[in-house]
């Protein structure tokens, strides 16, 4: 791993100094406008910047305390799929107040049926003169009751192999044939909807890239992810992380319990390993080669740890842990009860845990799938012929 970080003197981290320094509070749509929000897109909607100075600047922005808009969806995964195949027209009307955070964007992409196999969707688009009309249900879609505007994939040809016609389309949230219902978690709150679509109809400008193509672009939208070294929480980039639990614990002297020290030794082991995991990736980008398996096994190792953070938090607050108003060791609570509520579904959204082991299992270590298709057996009776 080759990394360091450039010094006080480094040209771009003064450029970005200077800049904060006569914009000591920006708007979301100051900082898109200097390319601070997506950093790593191309002019004139980023820097063009490398990992070097994605990172610079995180550095900086932290300091100034200064946050970047939020809008995950919009920024990390529709701004470059509009930028990778949208038209001029379509970057010019969606990526201002999508990199503003003015305008919040949601994904319409599983469905009942088709969560893990996505390419299995039902749902349909029919071309109607200059118009295309959606039917189908979409399902586990975050930000729904807020969005502006969805990423939204439709069958348009049935009669193909099922990766094929396929059509990638920009979807108004407010569109006449659109019902957005909650799925109440057990925080109380909801995070995700399902949404269904009868009969809404979208003009023909609003498909990105080429009809029956979208599944290429689905793929450039799933494999989207900003590389940077920010430190992201533990529930997907919301919240406290593992070191803001170890700080918790060292501020209040340490614990005793032998077996309370340990997991928390495991903690810090495990974020070490993630943020080595990070700058892998990073030199990797660096050096201009593709991240490897890694950034697939960080996706495992991170829901997890999601997952032991906030089970560990509940346990330092002792039997006050069954209440919603307790954080660890007496602290306020804050976002502590919701994290581990939460916690569950770090494994299952984004690609299960089990799904992603079965593709580091196929695609890294060169396993055998599980079943013998041709002949319809296991592959274990297949190997006792």
């Amino acid at each position: 791993m080759d990394f360091d970080l450039p010094a006080e003197d480094d040209p771009f981290r003064q450029e970005v100094r200077a800049w904060l320094e006569a914009n000591p509070e920006p708007s979301g749509r100051e900082l898109a406008e200097a390319g601070y929000v997506a950093p790593h897109l191309p002019r004139p909607w980023g820097l063009d910047a490398d990992p070097i100075q994605q990172l610079v600047l995180d550095d900086e922005l932290r300091r100034a305390g200064v946050r970047r808009p939020s809008n995950p969806i919009g920024i990390g995964w529709a701004g470059p799929t509009i930028v990778h195949a949208g038209t001029e027209e379509q970057q010019r009307r969606y990526l201002p107040g999508l990199l503003a955070g003015e305008e919040i964007w949601c994904q319409l992409f599983s469905e009942p049926g088709a969560g893990s196999d996505l390419a299995s969707l039902s749902t349909r688009a029919v071309r109607d003169g200059d118009e295309w009309v959606v039917t189908g249900q979409k399902i586990w879609t975050s930000l729904a009751q807020h969005a502006t505007y969805g990423i939204l994939i439709a069958r348009t040809d049935p009669d193909v192999a099922k990766h094929a016609g396929i059509t990638y389309f920009l979807c108004p949230m407010d569109a006449p044939g659109i019902e957005i219902r909650p799925i109440i978690e057990m925080t109380g709150g909801h995070t995700f909807n399902e949404v269904f679509l009868d009969e809404v109809r979208l003009p023909a400008d609003a498909v990105v890239g080429e009809v029956d193509r979208g599944w290429e672009l689905a793929k450039v939208t799933l494999g989207n992810e900003r590389v940077s070294l920010s430190s992201g929480g533990a529930l997907w980039g919301m919240g406290p992380n593992g070191a803001d639990l170890l700080d918790l614990v060292a501020a209040r002297g340490g614990v005793t319990d032998p077996h309370l020290r340990q997991r928390l030794a495991a903690l810090h082991t495990t974020e070490t390993i993630l943020d080595l995991i990070r700058f892998r990736t990073v030199s990797a980008r660096i050096r201009g080669e593709q991240p490897g398996p890694e950034a697939s096994i960080r996706k495992v190792l991170a829901d997890e740890h999601g997952q032991a953070i906030m089970g560990l938090a509940k346990d330092l607050a002792g039997t006050a842990g069954m209440l919603a108003d307790a954080g660890p060791l007496g602290e306020d609570p804050g976002i502590w009860p919701f994290g581990f509520l939460f916690a569950p579904a770090l494994t299952i959204g984004g690609g299960t845990g089990d799904v992603q082991r079965n593709i580091l299992a196929e695609r890294v270590l060169g396993l055998p799938h599980d079943l013998d298709v041709e002949a319809g057996r296991t592959w274990a009776e297949s190997r006792r012929g």
